[in-house]
């Protein structure tokens, strides 16, 4: 291939991302010199494949509240914990204890009373971080309000308890939402709709119709009477991402990149057969790329015992009201049973 070196923008030599708004809780930037395909990798990932904390197991000791454990249970589950440094935690799968320890989970305690006659909030504020744990930030709930109290729980009245431990585990969002580093990615590329990607229904204008966004700005034009280009790829997307807390927006970007690294090295590991390889930064990888849930996929081992809630009052304690290893339903949603819930 016959080229000019000294003639090459060096800049475009390799992917490029600017910055356009940055806050504590979410990020605005461009990515540039990478093909869609790329681009929606990166989408997906930070979507689904970051591996963050929540809470996977509640162990139901007295709960007089008119809400049933499973409800509560699933509110306790979709409370942002944060994962700061969340390497320090291992996956279920990885660790040698039956089902929980020290090194895989951090265990939270829930214990509020109502002995007034008004009726009393429960707030993720209430819920008490066990020690020891992998690391001083993994497992604390974020709570951002103002006020400092935190997701609302549940509700009490005169005489109502509710008394709970709670474990969280290390998993990704593929597995359950609860485990979603990011609210929402916002995703756009070519907002002129220069390449026709978008067919805009209109009744009798479509640029009255269809508003451009803001990323409009950041691109010319197409020009009146200029013939389309059959050859034109996309190469300039716009991303917003928003963090529920449990990750600053620059490490959940980090981290998606770092779990694609991880996924591009395993599939070189498998079309080269080479089984002394390992990934990137030194990261073990298996032949399913990357990170997975904390009781892993395609069979979990033993480790998916518990259905998420335990209760001292059906089968001596030891298994959900449904009778241990399996949902409601009979099998889980991936046709496997006795997960957890």
């Amino acid at each position: 291939m016959d080229y000019d070196a000294m003639a090459m923008d060096a800049e475009d030599l390799g992917p490029r991302v600017t910055v356009r708004e940055a806050a504590s809780d979410h990020v605005d930037f461009t990515l540039a010199n990478v093909d869609l395909a790329f681009a929606n990798s990166l989408r997906r990932t930070i979507l689904a494949e970051i591996p963050v904390m929540a809470i996977d197991l509640v162990e139901v000791e007295a709960n007089t509240s008119v809400l049933a454990d499973e409800f509560i249970a699933h509110r306790l589950g979709l409370i942002p914990l944060n994962s700061k440094q969340v390497d320090d935690v291992l996956y279920t799968r990885d660790c040698d204890c039956e089902q929980y320890c020290d090194n895989c989970s951090v265990t939270l305690t829930l214990h509020a009373r109502c002995t007034g006659d008004e009726i009393m909030k429960v707030y993720a504020r209430d819920l008490v971080v066990g020690e020891p744990r992998p690391n001083e930030w993994v497992g604390q709930p974020v709570i951002t309000d103002p006020e400092g109290l935190g997701s609302v729980i549940c509700k009490l009245r005169k005489g109502q308890e509710l008394r709970m431990k709670c474990i969280a585990k290390k998993g990704i969002a593929k597995e359950h939402s609860k485990w979603a580093p990011s609210s929402a990615v916002g995703f756009e590329y070519d907002p002129h709709n220069k390449l026709r990607h978008l067919d805009y229904w209109y009744e009798e204008d479509p640029i009255k119709e269809w508003p451009k966004s803001k990323n409009a700005t950041w691109e010319e034009p197409p020009q009146e009477g200029e013939p389309f280009d059959y050859d034109a790829m996309p190469s300039r997307f716009y991303f917003e991402v928003e963090s529920v807390g449990n990750l600053e927006p620059d490490a959940i970007i980090q981290q998606g990149i770092k779990v694609m690294q991880q996924k591009l090295a395993a599939v070189i590991q498998e079309l080269t057969g080479d089984e002394g390889r390992n990934g990137v930064n030194g990261d073990a990888v298996d032949g399913f790329g990357g990170p997975r849930s904390p009781d892993g996929i395609n069979g979990g081992g033993n480790y998916a015992i518990d259905q998420g809630y335990t209760t001292p009052y059906v089968n001596g304690g030891g298994a959900s009201a449904w009778g241990g290893g399996a949902t409601p339903y009979g099998a889980t949603p991936y046709g496997q049973n006795g997960w957890a819930a």
